[in-house]
């Protein structure tokens, strides 16, 4: 089986007006996404922040719950946030997954909520091109309005928007529920 890791990006994403802006850290994030990631086998969730305070923030939350007292309270709990792994850059995760070959070792994928460019792939494309992949598989999520365009530029698979069936005329998921949805496609 394909390696598949997880990032939550923080830097660079967009903001309201599509600028390029970094983010904050929550709590809620880091719960919700690392146990999806241990429900669906992910073994790698990555937080990327580029300032100091907030990966400090983050391993704080990870200790609690890994070591602390929250291990004892909810073990389950310390089961999923162990996967959490808090860097500042994008390349420390290409490192963390493919060494010397970086970021050409990976293949990037992103969900294309912001995509107004390029080619999309339907989630069935996806499972089939997952389970034929030879390098790890990234799967970036943006926070904030979505990732920064270079991002989503540099990215071998686009996945398709997650929406609903009919039109409804909104559609901003939550990071944690986009996340959730985007592994039970691809591996549910």
């Amino acid at each position: 089986m394909t390696r598949i890791a997880l990032a939550l990006v923080h830097h660079p994403v967009l903001d309201r007006a599509g600028s390029a802006v970094t983010t904050a850290i929550t709590n809620l994030d880091l719960h919700d996404i690392a146990r999806s990631a241990r429900t669906y086998g992910v073994p790698d969730f990555f937080v990327v922040h580029p300032i100091a305070a907030q990966r400090l923030l983050a391993e704080r939350i990870r200790e609690h719950w890994v070591t602390g007292s929250g291990k004892q309270r909810i073990p389950d709990r310390a089961e999923a946030l162990a996967l959490l792994r808090v860097v500042s850059a994008m390349d420390d995760v290409y490192t963390a997954l493919a060494g010397d070959a970086g970021r050409g070792g990976v293949e990037l994928w992103t969900t294309a909520a912001s995509s107004r460019s390029g080619s999309l792939t339907a989630y069935h494309d996806a499972r089939e091109r997952l389970a034929a992949s030879a390098r790890p598989v990234l799967i970036t999520f943006g926070t904030g309005w979505g990732l920064a365009r270079d991002l989503v530029d540099d990215a071998d698979v686009r996945l398709a928007p997650i929406c609903a069936g009919a039109d409804t005329g909104y559609n901003h998921l939550s990071v944690r529920a986009a996340c959730a949805i985007t592994l039970d496609r691809l591996l549910g």
